[in-house]
């Protein structure tokens, strides 16, 4: 029986190259000399740090751009809430969001079951399997889950025939 994965990844080298790009380029902009304002990057969480919430907006734009340009979809950043820290600096912490949530994982398996196609999707952890009878089949539901439009991007690996 013919089936495959619905996944949500991140490649997390291109976010470290994004950081760094984000970095160099606010060490070298004239409208940051001085200021303490940068990225960190712990696995899949990135802290912005700025010393006002106007610079921090910057950043977080700079950042947007670069991820875009390494092929990241920014519907993946979960951004938190803005913090204060001592002498009026700012920081935000931003989640990289990697995996099909249970809760999203039920969404797309309603909308396979509410489609009429002959199809089976089953949550695995951080991922939906779907299977169905023919190639065909799972090929329209394919194209059926890339024409909704989902909170995050999903990518189909793991075809099996």
């Amino acid at each position: 029986m013919p089936s495959f994965d619905i996944v949500s990844e991140v490649d997390k080298q291109e976010v470290r190259n994004a950081v760094e790009q984000v970095n160099r380029e606010v060490g070298t902009r004239f409208d940051f000399k001085g200021s303490d304002a940068r990225v960190e990057q712990s696995e899949y969480v990135l802290t912005i740090y700025a010393d006002d919430a106007f610079k921090l907006e910057q950043v977080k734009e700079i950042l947007r751009l670069k991820l875009v340009k390494r092929g990241i979809d920014i519907r993946t950043l979960d951004f938190g809430k803005e913090e204060t820290i001592g002498g009026g600096k700012v920081k935000q912490v931003v989640t990289i969001k990697v995996g099909v949530e249970t809760e999203l994982g039920k969404k797309i398996v309603k909308l396979l079951k509410d489609s009429k196609l002959k199809v089976q999707g089953s949550l695995q952890g951080d991922t939906v399997r779907v299977s169905g009878a023919k190639r065909d089949i799972l090929q329209e539901a394919i194209a059926l889950l890339r024409a909704s439009e989902l909170e995050i991007p999903l990518q189909f690996n793991n075809f099996r025939d």
